[in-house]
């Protein structure tokens, strides 16, 4: 077989057809060609911002054989692993850091990251081939190392088995046993978290508000608008430490050839057609994704409604298995989300910065495991209740 590398500086330069031919058959949206050209046409990530695309590809004639987005970093804002702890230990021994090598979909910490690998291909041969070519660009170009965040699980194993050292995250997420309402929803948790769920459902009532679920044709240009506006505004509130990195032209890019991806969850007041709240989440398959969201002012419980309840009851109606809310949040636990671990792996080139991270990082996953238990701990679920087995007894 014979291949040919090409590193690409712009997703606009391989076809979507092309790029799409690998990246549809996986379980996540994010790394599909729209999502990932938006992110550089829209000006969200370019250079200027610190994310210079680096996208590695393997042609067998014409035919794209295999893919990864890859970008090369000058700081971690945007990735949402928060490794400022190899940066910090690289400054005490002398070592610079930036600028090094990420693969992920950018500012989008949703797990699945992965090679992109055409059917019918030799994964594991290809897989090698890329992490040469990897390695290869690293110490050509002088970078720190490369580390791939957010990657699929089923692929974690293939690639620590070519030397990559994997670290354990804490993330949230939702599964559905087969909920055939949202009172079977309701079901699982303990009478004053049951008690306490209705009580915020019923403020949007009591305050006029309507939520609407908003997929495909629905969606228009203005309610994409409307989101960045929300979007920005939500970020506003955190002064420094936002984590704004989208653009308005991102927001309303997604509107011609991404809204069937889209779930909006509008909030507006009885009777109005504006919104003065809303979700935005991402749906692929049998898996819902939480991204963004704001409002005009403070409404009483209109976040746990547009962000976790509105969904919920989308998803159960929609046959979805799996809700990934977003990271951060122990309120979600109260929702009846669970904590899970989600993983990073990482190359230095630095042997002494990789040995290091050799060293702790079993006791640091250790910790992030005992993590992740303790906050398990706290959900408030009936003891006595299955998921899925019938509503709850009225209070």
């Amino acid at each position: 077989m014979s291949l040919r590398l090409e590193w690409k500086q712009r997703l606009s330069d391989i076809s979507r057809e092309a790029w799409d031919s690998l990246a549809e058959p996986l379980e996540t949206p994010v790394l599909e060609w729209e999502w990932l050209r938006q992110m550089e046409v829209s000006g969200s990530m370019r250079p200027e911002t610190g994310w210079l695309p680096c996208h590695l590809t393997l042609w067998s004639g014409r035919e794209l054989a295999a893919a990864a987005p890859l970008y090369v970093k000058g700081h971690s804002a945007g990735e949402f692993v928060w490794d400022y702890v190899w940066a910090d230990v690289a400054r005490q021994l002398g070592v610079r850091y930036y600028p090094k090598l990420i693969g992920m979909s950018p500012a989008t910490p949703v797990a699945g990251y992965r090679f992109l690998i055409a059917p019918g291909q030799d994964e594991a041969l290809l897989t090698e081939l890329m992490v040469r070519a990897v390695d290869d660009l690293c110490a050509n170009n002088d970078f720190s190392g490369v580390s791939f965040n957010y990657v699929d699980p089923g692929w974690k194993a293939r690639l620590e088995a070519l030397g990559f050292v994997a670290w354990e995250h804490q993330s949230f997420v939702w599964e559905n046993p087969g909920f055939g309402s949202f009172e079977d929803y309701l079901a699982v948790f303990d009478k004053n978290q049951r008690r306490n769920i209705r009580r915020e459902r019923r403020k949007m009532n009591e305050q006029g508000l309507t939520l609407r679920p908003l997929t495909g044709e629905a969606i228009t240009r203005r309610h994409l608008e409307t989101m960045y506006r929300f979007y920005e505004q939500t970020n506003a509130q955190f002064g420094p430490w936002a984590a704004k990195f989208l653009t308005r032209e991102f927001f309303t890019g997604l509107y011609e050839d991404y809204r069937h991806r889209l779930l909006l969850v509008s909030a507006c007041r009885d009777g109005a057609d504006e919104p003065v709240g809303m979700s935005f989440l991402l749906t692929k398959g049998r898996d819902l994704y939480g991204r963004y969201w704001g409002a005009d002012g403070m409404f009483d419980s209109l976040h746990f409604n547009a962000c976790y309840y509105a969904p919920i009851e989308w998803a159960i109606e929609h046959g979805i298995e799996r809700f990934d809310p977003g990271i951060g949040s122990e309120h979600k636990l109260r929702r009846g989300f669970r904590a899970v671990g989600n993983w990073s792996l990482h190359r230095f080139r630095d042997q002494r910065l990789a040995q290091v991270m050799a060293v702790h990082i079993e006791s640091i996953n250790r910790g992030e495991e005992e993590q992740i238990q303790g906050l398990n701990q706290a959900i408030p679920f009936a003891e006595d209740r299955i998921p899925g087995t019938g509503p709850a007894s009225p209070e």
